[in-house]
């Protein structure tokens, strides 16, 4: 029994580890997506399309991992608690991925121009910065299995960017075709779902940590 249990947990650790490394890919494919958002900078493009890339198989290896754990070692209580959490976490930053992959097409389809003019684009690589720090952010609480020190700062901060965009697309000084309105619109819809993402991995986190469920928790739970 003692040896399975010490398997278990070195499981579990490499699944930390795992999880870990899945946030530092997120965390760089939304830097580098910034920096090509940026710049219209294609060689940053590929960067953040093959970060998400990485990111996805990290998924389907983390997703095995603990359908085996489930299988084989059938944890109770705090144990499944957190096989069943490192899986919610590893769709998050997949999601993640995702919604960076789509930002960087967007960089890509309109290469050599920008996505946005400058103004505009001012706003969107900020959301951009944002959302790579609360990434980061959400790596160190994976890591730790401690909520962040200010889990609930990046939704506002987003939420004014947000505005910003808006306002800006809104602007009857500055006309922006409609299909290019939507694009830019677009872009800034992702990033800021990103952050979206980053504050469901912070509640997880405190899930795992003290078993109250996520739905259940108060906004500015620290």
């Amino acid at each position: 029994m003692c040896q399975v249990r010490t398997q278990f947990t070195r499981e579990l650790v490499a699944l930390t580890n795992d999880l870990t490394l899945m946030c530092r890919l997120a965390h760089d494919a939304a830097e580098r997506v910034t920096a090509a958002l940026g710049d219209a900078d294609l060689a940053a493009t590929y960067e953040a399309f093959a970060l998400d890339e990485q990111l996805q198989k990290m998924y389907s290896a983390c997703e095995a991992r603990t359908v085996v754990l489930l299988a084989l070692q059938a944890p109770v209580a705090r144990d499944l608690r957190h096989v069943v959490t490192a899986i919610q976490i590893a769709g998050e930053l997949s999601r993640i991925g995702v919604l960076i992959s789509h930002v960087a097409n967007q960089v890509y389809q309109y290469h050599p121009e920008p996505v946005a003019p400058q103004p505009v684009m001012d706003t969107l690589t900020a959301m951009g910065r944002l959302a790579a720090h609360c990434t980061a952010l959400a790596g160190e609480s994976v890591a730790t299995g401690r909520q962040s020190a200010t889990p609930e700062s990046g939704p506002p901060a987003m939420d004014q960017l947000h505005q910003q965009l808006h306002s800006a697309l809104a602007d009857p000084t500055h006309t922006h075709p409609t299909e290019a309105a939507i694009v830019i619109a677009m872009v800034g819809n992702n990033l800021e779902r990103c952050i979206d993402h980053t504050t469901r991995i912070d509640r997880l986190i405190r899930f795992l940590d003290t078993g109250i469920p996520p739905t259940a928790q108060p906004s500015d739970a620290g």
